[in-house]
């Protein structure tokens, strides 16, 4: 069981990342600065960077999608392919957030000082999906094996990219026949 210390440090990290979430929602993340994140989380601006490194680590400080997908799937049937585990995932995620991606691009858009962050995301997710398809043929890791890692994160990078953005209503078609795209 975690000690009462922990969990408060528990609800003070989740109080600042749902002050900077809802902050970026509402005016997008290039416009808010670290000391109105603070003031929403009632932190000092010392205390927010006792939880998080920097601005940018508000972003990328949860892999919840990561550990899903991750979880999806090592989790799927025999016989289901990968890809359609990642749609399965996304899809479920699409239903539950609110607001969906329309939110996610509202608050973060095409905000230049995300884009390195994004890139080492991706590769996190390229990682650990590496990670557990070797762990599922039980080999080392090979290059066609971080292939298929490189088209199951595309997946995963397509629902945020502009052409859905432009036709959020297509996303649930898309992932329907994203599985097809690539080889299971």
């Amino acid at each position: 069981m975690e000690s009462l210390r922990e969990r408060k440090k528990a609800i003070t990290r989740r109080g600042i990342r749902d002050a900077a979430e809802r902050l970026f929602a509402e005016r997008g993340y290039d416009e808010v600065t670290v000391a109105e994140i603070a003031d929403a989380a009632n932190v000092s601006v010392k205390t927010l960077f006792v939880y998080f490194r920097s601005k940018e680590d508000l972003v990328f400080a949860d892999t919840e999608l990561l550990d899903r997908l991750v979880a999806g799937i090592a989790a799927r049937a025999e016989g289901v392919p990968p890809a359609r585990a990642v749609a399965d995932v996304l899809i479920a995620a699409a239903g539950e957030s609110a607001g969906g991606l329309e939110r996610y691009h509202r608050a973060y858009g095409e905000s230049p000082a995300l884009r390195s962050g994004l890139l080492r995301m991706w590769a996190e997710f390229e990682d650990r999906i590496v990670e557990q398809l070797a762990a599922e043929a039980g080999t080392a890791p090979t290059p066609a094996v971080r292939l298929h890692a490189i088209q199951l994160v595309g997946i995963v990078r397509t629902t945020t990219s502009p052409e859905l953005r432009d036709n959020p209503d297509g996303l649930a078609d898309w992932l329907a026949e994203a599985p097809g795209l690539v080889q299971g």
